[in-house]
């Protein structure tokens, strides 16, 4: 089964057809084909994100960027502006279930071909088939779903652009990397090309729902404690296939009767369920350990809660602020790198997300962890503010002040200023605080890290700006 499309069925076991015997218009292409059938009524019951799979559009869930009134997707599905169209998205989003609304709006025919086991023996097929179904007595149209279409060679893309072109079928390519580096341009350029998103945690929890209570599913034979239902939208991870596949899992454990628990959840996943409450206690009481463990140097305690809120669902986003809060509020200049570390593990998180992403706040972790510490900065700043709203905010001294317009010679402004460039050292005795300033010292360098050579700098530097170097 693909992981591609949302509810994919099995591919089809029935044999192609003899080499001498023409392609029947009327019959699915099977070879490396997805069979549009109906689940079976004996023998072994199709999986429930089969029999849940949306039958209307109506039914569909997330992706309301695309299937709001007027957008194109919506307009698609409801058999209007027929075009070809590229759908690109993470594993169970709907990429699948669409393709087949789109067919069964239109009234065409539905082929599907996988890329992973379809060449171009099997796509000039299905084009065959099409244009048979077109040149017959009552024409039909076909629509064509390529799963994981990024896997098609150049060949095997040029293989559909004339009937692309023509409108022999309408193609249907889902694909999990971005069309723009894995399809051929001229493909490209005759589809619209559309963007699924994962889906967020209401859209899973009401699949999960619908599951447990249509005849289709579970028909309420079963019913979800809210402890193993919110497991359950956290392991799902935005893919709505995953969501129901673990729902049926647990279902089976339970006999197909009674309360789902969390217990029954984890038993069939193999993954305990970690206590945490995105809005709750353990939300602040774990990010305040894991900051405080990274202050404390203990890189393998804060590697542990981090763990925690990744397993857990935590945004990690959020991970990564508080990260690049702690580099300059807990390190500072005791280490300079920490600061470009921690805002570079924040743009890979929004770059790339998780689960890729775990790296990147691992490795900032333990590189915060591990610096030298020093409070210098966020004390610096804290006492300037601290003196600014008590009213120590004189006037700015003449000699700093504006001298590009006429008039501010005149007003004394800028006259007198010394110039440091123009010192060989560069660094010339002048006042730069306010009168009642002057000698008021805010960044304190320890005495680790960077911070060490940077204290015996920031002395003399003071003696040569305030004129009391002996």
């Amino acid at each position: 089964m693909s992981e591609d499309g949302l509810f994919e069925v099995e591919a089809a076991e029935s044999a192609a057809p003899p080499a001498s015997a023409g392609p029947d218009p009327d019959r699915p292409v099977t070879r490396g084909v997805v069979e549009d059938r109906p689940a079976p009524t004996s023998g072994v019951a199709a999986p429930l994100a089969v029999r849940m799979r949306p039958a209307s559009l109506d039914e569909v869930v997330g992706q309301q960027h695309l299937l709001a009134p007027g957008a194109p997707l919506r307009r698609l599905v409801e058999g209007a502006a027929p075009a070809s169209v590229l759908l690109h998205g993470p594993p169970g989003t709907g990429k699948t279930t669409l393709a087949r609304l789109i067919s069964q709006a239109t009234g065409r025919a539905f082929e599907a071909l996988s890329a992973l086991n379809a060449g171009v023996k099997e796509v000039r097929g299905v084009i065959e088939v099409a244009r048979r179904r077109l040149a017959a007595a009552e024409p039909r149209r076909t629509v064509l779903f390529i799963d994981e279409i990024h896997r098609f060679s150049r060949t095997q893309q040029d293989a559909l652009l004339a009937a692309v072109e023509d409108r022999v079928v309408l193609l249907v390519g889902a694909t999990t990397e971005n069309p723009s580096f894995s399809v051929v341009a001229p493909l490209l350029s005759r589809s619209l090309v559309l963007g699924l998103h994962a889906l967020d945690d209401d859209a899973v929890g009401t699949l999960l729902d619908r599951a447990v209570a249509d005849p289709r599913g579970l028909g309420g034979a079963v019913t979800l404690d809210p402890e193993a239902r919110a497991h359950l939208v956290r392991l799902a991870a935005g893919d709505g296939r995953r969501s129901l596949t673990a729902l049926e899992a647990a279902a089976d454990a339970v006999g197909g009767t009674g309360e789902i628990t969390l217990a029954d959840v984890e038993r069939v996943v193999d993954e305990v369920a970690v206590r945490y409450d995105r809005a709750g206690d353990q939300h602040y009481d774990v990010i305040s350990a894991f900051i405080k463990s990274i202050r404390g140097s203990d890189p393998d305690a804060a590697l542990h809660y981090l763990a925690r809120m990744i397993v857990a669902g935590e945004d990690p986003r959020f991970i990564a602020r508080r990260l690049v809060v702690h580099a300059s509020e807990d390190i500072g200049l005791a280490d300079p790198t920490a600061l470009p570390a921690a805002v570079a593990a924040a743009q890979a998180v929004a770059l790339i997300g998780l689960p890729e992403a775990r790296i990147n706040l691992a490795q900032v972790t333990i590189h915060l962890a591990t610096a030298p510490k020093s409070n210098a900065v966020i004390t610096a700043i804290d006492e300037a503010m601290a003196d600014v709203r008590r009213g120590a905010a004189g006037p700015v001294p003449p000699h700093l002040r504006d001298g590009h317009y006429a008039g501010a010679q005149a007003q004394g402004n800028a006259v007198g200023y010394v110039y440091p460039h123009d010192d060989r050292a560069g660094v010339v005795a002048q006042q730069y605080p306010p009168d009642e300033l002057v000698g008021r010292d805010y960044y304190r360098p320890g005495g680790r890290g960077d911070e060490r050579d940077r204290a015996t700098r920031l002395a003399r530097l003071r003696e040569v700006v305030r004129g009391t170097q002996g």
